[in-house]
């Protein structure tokens, strides 16, 4: 047997080079690499159609690979001629392309592919990047052009990229959840710990190349996040010499400012920036009423609340290409933030004694708190190309601390019937300090096949201290109360290994498929309190198919989690406002989401595009805020009474299917229009405390955008935006509707430009946004404000100064640089 099977393997060997010699005789190979004409960035997943010189019939149909290369094997010696597009851009034709005997690979130059959306001038086409991309993997949104995000934050520019919602708070969701990774250049960052919010705000719009949204991350991502990762992209410049940009903006609620320095000669790159913002005093009507089921107010509560916040972050970085082959990167970043608020409410509690008669107290609350963070972050990461296309090594070394500070004092004085004073105040400094090691390896098999896999551990060390203390009347001052002060210390690490592979299957599917499993160590001292251990395997999956030129369609799935972080889980106690106290949960578990979806897209010759997501996700152990209502609470010696007491809790589970659909139409040269609908239904199965109900409601988000170009490098946009009321387990969210008008001036050749943006200047109705909780048989109603906001931009950019003047197109641009 062992005879007929080496014969048998050895005629196969001889017909294999026999058969092989005879086609390396007669055929022949079209490789090149597509670039974005615009970024200099590589175009993945571009379609390449291959055709006879003098025929209409494709004989072959590839796609580039992530690095835009592609490689066209096997041909018949003759004259071809190749037909090049991808989703946004103008298709690229090459003619004449010979493959003989003499010639039989063809290794054509890198080709530049140039967008379809454009703005006339008068006497020059201008190419745009477009606005939204749809990659296999992602979508990419280039904030560029929008003139109403520029003068804002990066809230503002969330705001308008598909897939994401952003409420009145400045909370984000992608598809409905908001447990959302969110990265700085492809990296975490304990600035999105404390208050993402107030991180997201401390980023001008202004920084920003693009966003990314990955709402079902492959394998080499970490698995936190039921929602997905979104990635913020900030600007950088690879180009020889010395550039920058200044950015100002000034405004009646919000300010802004940064400037970028880059510099660059042969191998060797620096950069540094500097970027903050101010919001002024924002003050707002504060109107709450609690009822019971009787429909009698058991507290009243009005006044105003003022808030004011700044930020700031700065960091340098350098970029040294070793070899060819060997890159070094170095960042040193610093980031503060500031949140600081003020209350005053004139305030009426109605309480029943033994006898059931209804007993009235009045009384004037003032109150303060604060939050403030710095974080001191650095990274060193290398990586290292072979001699073998798209076979690379990269490290990754971070480490970032983080020093925040929570505060807060309050003050109530009874007029009706008079009684002593009453007040508490807390200080509780705190420390997160992180450090990651990553390791990333690919390896290709063959042209169309690559192995990637790698390995992180991630140490993270949360410690507080709560500091608290109570008012006493007859000396009128804060004395130490040690029954509510205590420390608090919570480490996690995780451990992760990934394994993933990136294939073409049937000729037709772009096929990314991969695992991920992470184990987490979990130890807290506080009191009482045991947060288990936790390992789970994360599958995901990417299926594409690129129907033409135009059009694709992909179906993906990934398991994700949602580890509660830092102000989730500290106890720490805001009584701030004593009927209304709310704190974190140490004892919150993970929250499991399984998600699958399913996309189209289709680009036109006019310059018009959708995007059609449909989605369906569900989620285990889901954490929600929830406000629980007590007629008496007590916390150390004081007892409270018609208490609010809310925290972030694991509920049964939620389920929710739904729709995105973007799209961007240009109605002639000059006027554009881009809108994005976002529309889900929503199930939650909520136990907790025994109750067990099941709560249903439909959401939707709409907005439009509408840019027109003016003669003379002037530029006119409306944004408006719509987000319906929200469904939650206590009750129904706020709806809420803004609008943004925009103007810029470009002048000395682009390179200058001043803007300038209001946010809801005309908006009478300021008292419709209602939200309604519901505790027990209690019911809270609380009536929102939105802010009006009118802000001037000013944008230069400089960058005369050159060390050399080369044509680095047929460079790779995949070298990372900062």
């Amino acid at each position: 047997m062992t005879k007929y099977l080496l014969t048998y393997l050895l005629i196969a060997f001889f017909y294999t080079s026999i058969n092989a010699q005879t086609q390396a005789t007669t055929t022949g190979t079209i490789s090149s690499k597509i670039i974005d004409a615009d970024t200099k960035l590589p175009v993945d997943f571009g379609t390449i159609n291959v055709y006879p010189q003098d025929s209409q019939t494709a004989v072959r149909t590839v796609s580039s690979d992530p690095k835009g290369y592609f490689t066209i094997s096997n041909l018949p010696y003759g004259e071809y001629r190749l037909s090049i597009g991808f989703m946004g851009y103008h298709t690229y034709g090459a003619e004449h392309i010979i493959i003989n005997k003499e010639r039989p690979r063809a290794a054509l130059q890198s080709i530049l592919l140039s967008s379809s959306e454009k703005v006339l001038n008068t006497v020059n086409i201008t190419a745009q990047t477009p606005t939204v991309q749809n990659k296999m993997d992602k979508l990419v949104y280039d904030p560029a052009n929008d003139l109403s995000a520029q003068g804002g934050s990066a809230i503002e520019v969330l705001k308008k990229v598909p897939m994401l919602t952003v409420d009145i708070d400045g909370n984000v969701e992608l598809l409905g959840s908001p447990g959302i990774n969110f990265l700085i250049n492809g990296k975490p960052s304990t600035i999105f710990g404390a208050s993402l919010s107030d991180a997201l705000s401390s980023i001008p719009a202004s920084q920003i190349k693009n966003i990314e949204v990955i709402s079902n991350p492959g394998a080499k991502y970490d698995s936190q996040g039921t929602g997905g990762v979104v990635n913020i992209i900030l600007k950088d410049n690879n180009v020889s010499g010395v550039n920058g940009t200044v950015n100002l903006s000034a405004g009646t609620r919000l300010s802004n400012g940064s400037f970028n320095l880059n510099a660059r000669k042969n191998n060797f790159g620096f950069n540094t920036f500097f970027s903050g913002n101010t919001q002024r005093n924002t003050t707002s009507p504060l109107e709450k009423r609690l009822t019971n089921n009787d429909g009698i107010d058991l507290l009243q509560q009005n006044g105003f609340n003022r808030i004011k916040k700044n930020g700031y972050q700065t960091g340098i970085g350098l970029d040294w290409n070793v070899t060819p082959k060997d890159n070094l990167t170095a960042t040193v970043g610093y980031n503060r933030t500031s949140n600081n608020s003020l209350d005053a409410a004139n305030q009426l509690q109605t309480s029943f004694g033994s006898d059931g008669l209804p007993m009235s107290v009045n009384s004037n609350r003032n109150s303060g708190s604060a939050n403030n963070g710095n974080t001191l972050q650095w990274s060193l990461g290398y990586k290292k190309k072979f001699v073998k296309e798209n076979q690379e090594l990269n490290f990754l070394y971070q480490s970032n601390i983080n020093n925040n500070r929570s505060s807060f004092n309050q003050l109530q004085d009874y007029t009706n019937p008079v009684s002593p004073s009453t007040g508490a105040s807390s200080y509780s400094p705190g420390k997160v300090r992180e450090t990651g090691f990553e390791l990333n390896y690919a390896q290709p098999l063959s042209k169309n096949f690559i192995i990637e896999t790698g390995g992180k551990a991630f140490l993270k060390t949360i410690s507080s201290v709560i500091d608290a203390q109570l008012y006493h009347p007859d000396t009128q001052s804060y004395i130490p109360d040690p029954l509510q002060s205590y420390n608090f210390k919570y480490t996690r690490n995780i451990f992760a290994y990934y394994l993933s592979a990136s294939f073409k299957a049937f000729n037709v599917l772009d096929v990314k498929a991969g695992a991920r499993y992470e184990y987490t160590v979990n130890h807290t001292d506080y009191a009482n309190t045991t947060i288990p251990n936790f390992g789970a395997l994360s599958p995901s999956l990417v299926i594409s198919h690129q129907i033409d030129e135009t059009q694709s369609v992909k179906l993906s799935y990934s398991r994700r989690f949602e580890r509660p972080d830092y102000d989730e889980l500290n106890p720490f106690l805001n009584r701030s406002d004593p009927y209304n106290i709310s704190s974190g949960n140490p004892a919150l578990r993970p929250e499991i989401a399984n998600n699958i979806e399913l996309g189209y897209s289709k680009s036109f010759k006019n310059g018009a595009s959708t995007n059609i997501t449909a989605y369906y996700r569900h989620n285990g152990d889901d954490i929600k805020t929830f406000t629980d209502f007590y007629p008496s609470y007590l916390e150390g010696d004081i007892t409270y009474t018609n208490v609010s007491y809310t925290s972030r809790i694991n509920t049964g589970g939620e389920d929710r299917i739904g729709s995105n659909i973007y799209a961007s139409v240009p109605l002639g040269s000059k006027f554009t229009l881009r809108s994005n609908v976002l529309i889900s239904s929503r199930s939650i199965v909520f136990n907790y405390k025994g109750t067990n109900q099941n709560t249903k409601g439909m959401e939707y988000r709409v907005n439009l955008n509408a840019a027109y170009q003016f003669p003379k490098d002037l530029s006119a946009e409306v944004f408006g935006n719509y987000n319906s009321p929200k469904v939650g387990i206590q009750g129904t969210n706020a709806s809420f509707l803004y609008y943004t008008l925009a103007l810029r001036k470009q002048f000395l050749n682009k390179k200058a430009s001043i803007g300038l943006s209001a946010t809801d200047p005309f908006n009478k109705y300021i008292n419709q946004n209602i939200t309604i909780i519901q505790a027990g048989n209690r019911q809270y109603t609380l009536r929102q404000v939105p802010y009006r906001s009118v802000g001037i931009t000013f944008s230069y950019k400089f960058g005369n100064l050159k060390f050399d003047h080369k044509d680095d197109s047929s460079k790779d641009p995949d070298i990372p640089t900062l």
